[in-house]
């Protein structure tokens, strides 16, 4: 049986060990500004819209007429970003993951393990589409840009990603869960 000294003498020294191992990083922690809120937004766009500003690292699911709930979002490098109006034609939870033929061409060393096969990263938490992933379609066809979650917190804020448009797990989630297929999605 512990007694109540080796139990605080044992807690204590776990909690010290990480300042212990060298090397060992801060756990990322998101900036404020880029977490879920409900603020004022153009009244252009009617409730259930969600609009991109890219710049900024914003989405904004418009909830009445001038209000909006803003999330924080990593979006794609210069040159890879998805611009203008699609519409999300597919949901999924814990989806399944390819680069695109073009990813694999560009960063042949990052997409090694795709080249030459036809290998889909099953979903789960390594996947880079994180929990849930909203399809982005125009006119009926798959752009190939999705809103998605990400296990690489750090990239929001950022313009780092293949185009698509990556969210914190839980932020994703919560958006998955108000916007129907069908909703319409503006990248300014």
């Amino acid at each position: 049986m512990i007694d109540r000294r080796s139990l605080v003498a044992s807690g204590l020294a776990a909690l010290a060990a990480p300042a212990l191992v060298p090397g060992r990083t801060r756990a990322f922690e998101l900036d404020p500004i880029f977490t879920p809120q409900q603020v004022t937004f153009s009244d252009a766009y009617a409730p259930g819209h969600l609009v991109v500003l890219p710049r900024a690292h914003f989405l904004y699911f418009v909830t009445a007429p001038g209000e909006a709930r803003r999330y924080g979002v990593g979006v794609g490098r210069a040159g890879l970003e998805f611009t203008g109006t699609a519409t999300i034609d597919v949901k999924k939870k814990w989806p399944t993951w390819r680069p695109t033929d073009e990813m694999i061409e560009r960063e042949p060393q990052t997409y090694a393990r795709f080249r030459g096969n036809d290998y889909v990263q099953p979903g789960g938490p390594e996947n880079p589409l994180g929990s849930r992933a909203l399809y982005l379609f125009q006119n009926g066809r798959d752009t190939y840009y999705r809103i998605h979650g990400t296990n690489q917190p750090s990239s929001i804020g950022r313009s780092v990603s293949n185009g698509c448009i990556r969210m914190i797990n839980a932020h994703v989630q919560d958006l998955y869960q108000r916007v129907p297929t069908g909703t319409v999605v503006t990248v300014l």
